[in-house]
């Protein structure tokens, strides 16, 4: 590619965990990209990269970047900035760049933080991915809402009051980022008599997939990729 032309920066939902959930469209623009860059924690191989790896062609440039989690904006706002740095490189130079992202881009998606960053620079595309908002409640086997039921989506790391006051008034939920934070919302849902109703999984899709009852849960080894679903108690 003349390395005058800027590349084009594509961001693709590569799904929850089963790769036969790719969308045939990520797939098109996975394969068809010179370089494919993914997310990981410094200490463990990307997830999303294992997600596609069968179907990546052997000769692309693999870029690897690191977004840790929990940090104050302004700590975070630096190195992310030094993170994507040779994702931008890349463009600059003119190769097409597609970012794998787990589930869904736009749904608490890795590929944000890149987005807001890069899109305005270069041509920017995202391709929506099968979310664990979609994933989760078909593993479990159950409808999630029914006719006009209002669905409400909680990150577990928000104050108990506010779980609280959010449970209250949805017909229902999916708590979402449980880590550490899984005996909090646990016991919230005991408080309001909702953990007759809650069901919790972890790597929806996954080969490590695991449905277990809420309170055989061991709480020291909750995943940060599980969920509690809490289908509507309505039956139309």
């Amino acid at each position: 590619m003349n390395s005058n032309t800027k590349g084009r920066l594509y961001g693709i939902g590569v799904g929850p965990g089963d790769p036969e959930l790719l969308t045939l469209k990520a797939l098109r623009l996975l394969q068809a990209a010179p370089v494919v860059a993914y997310q990981s924690a410094t200490d463990r191989d990307s997830i999303a990269r294992a997600i596609v790896a069968q179907y990546l062609t052997g000769n692309q440039i693999e870029v690897l970047f690191h977004l840790p989690r929990a940090l104050k904006p302004e700590t975070a706002e630096s190195i992310y900035d030094q993170e994507i740095a040779p994702i931008a490189d890349h463009l600059a130079a003119g190769r097409d760049v597609v970012v794998l992202c787990e589930g869904d881009p736009f749904f608490y998606g890795s590929f944000m933080y890149v987005f807001t960053r890069l899109s305005e620079q270069y041509e920017t595309e995202v391709v929506p991915g099968v979310s664990s908002l979609m994933a989760c409640p078909v593993a479990l086997g159950v409808p999630f809402t029914y006719y006009n039921d209002i669905l409400t989506v909680l990150p577990a790391p928000l104050p108990p009051e506010e779980l609280t006051t959010q449970l209250l008034t949805t017909d229902a939920a999916a708590i979402m980022k449980l880590g550490r934070h899984f005996t909090k919302v646990r016991d919230i849902l005991h408080q309001l008599g909702l953990a007759s109703r809650a069901l919790y999984i972890e790597r929806a899709t996954m080969t490590q997939q695991r449905i277990v009852p809420l309170d055989e849960v061991d709480p020291t080894e909750v995943p940060y990729f599980a969920m509690i679903v809490i289908p509507s108690k309505n039956r139309l």
